[in-house]
């Protein structure tokens, strides 16, 4: 049984995003349907709002995040960014750029609660960094993916060829960094952009899947898990050895549950469990 199919009253009325809760997910939803969800300053401000609230919400430990109507997100908003804004003063410029900063990838990359990017139609230009800086990714099969800035005479702003550094090959990268062509979901999957892509029909099934895999762990131990290997992708082996070291005495202390304890129980005393196969028992935590 869902526990709300609306937007809580106890939450903001934001004018830009819904947020509902479905046994332990927060569906975020980027809302803006008629700009194919393009990310105003407004919803790059709303969207900090949202995260920081989730984060204390126990009624959120699976962040799902989506688009409303036919996209995902058409990208920045180059209409409220560039022309609507061109007379602020530089210190309101400032702040519109580090709410797109902050949201899209400072808060997403390290976010306490396991992140889902689901999408479900055009993801275009910025759209790449908010998609890359979830955890997890799942497109439709035929969702369109690209990074058009070179068409009119731009190159891909903040982070975006960044975060394609991170999930797509070189080659592929380029050529669609430098051409500008589009891309289907079920080819994002096939260059590492998504994990998986699926017939548009089982979208949410698939992630709705995947996120109940993510809601019977142990929220702590993947929460350092995930932080571990992101940060260890660009260090040294020496040192990625003393930090990854030093994030399991971490868990050790953070842990309440004691997963590490009730594991080794259940695998070598009761023989109830086997990691390879499944998680350990959580049922009377």
């Amino acid at each position: 049984m869902s526990e709300s199919t609306t937007t809580p009253s106890d939450l903001p009325k934001w004018k830009t995003v819904e947020v509902t809760f479905e046994d332990g997910i927060a569906w975020v939803t980027l809302n803006r349907p008629a700009k194919r969800n393009a990310m105003s300053p407004t919803l790059n401000r709303e969207m900090m709002d949202v995260l920081n609230h989730l984060e204390y919400d126990d009624r959120c430990r699976v962040l799902v995040l989506t688009g409303a109507g036919d996209a995902f997100s058409a990208g920045m908003d180059l209409k409220e960014y560039f022309r609507e804004t061109e007379n602020f003063e530089w210190i309101r410029k400032l702040r519109n750029h580090s709410a797109s900063q902050d949201w899209q990838w400072r808060r997403l990359r390290k976010y306490p609660k396991s992140t889902i990017a689901m999408v479900n139609g055009w993801c275009f230009g910025g759209a790449f960094t908010p998609l890359v800086g979830c955890d997890l990714a799942v497109a439709a099969e035929d969702a369109t993916f690209g990074v058009s800035e070179v068409n009119w005479g731009i190159i891909p702003g903040g982070n975006v060829c960044k975060a394609i550094e991170e999930t797509m090959g070189y080659r592929q990268a380029l050529y669609y960094i430098m051409t500008g062509d589009t891309f289907s979901g079920k080819q994002a999957a096939e260059m590492g952009l998504v994990n998986y892509a699926v017939p548009r029909d089982q979208l949410r099934a698939r992630v709705l899947e995947i996120a109940k895999k993510l809601l019977a762990l142990n929220p702590v131990t993947v929460y350092n898990a995930k932080v571990m290997y992101k940060f260890t992708r660009n260090m040294e082996w020496e040192l990625a050895s003393e930090f990854s070291g030093a994030k399991s005495a971490q868990n050790a202390m953070m842990d309440k549950e004691k997963g590490r304890v009730r594991g080794l129980e259940q695998f070598l005393d009761e023989k109830s469990f086997r990691p390879g196969l499944g998680a350990y028992r959580r049922e009377d935590s």
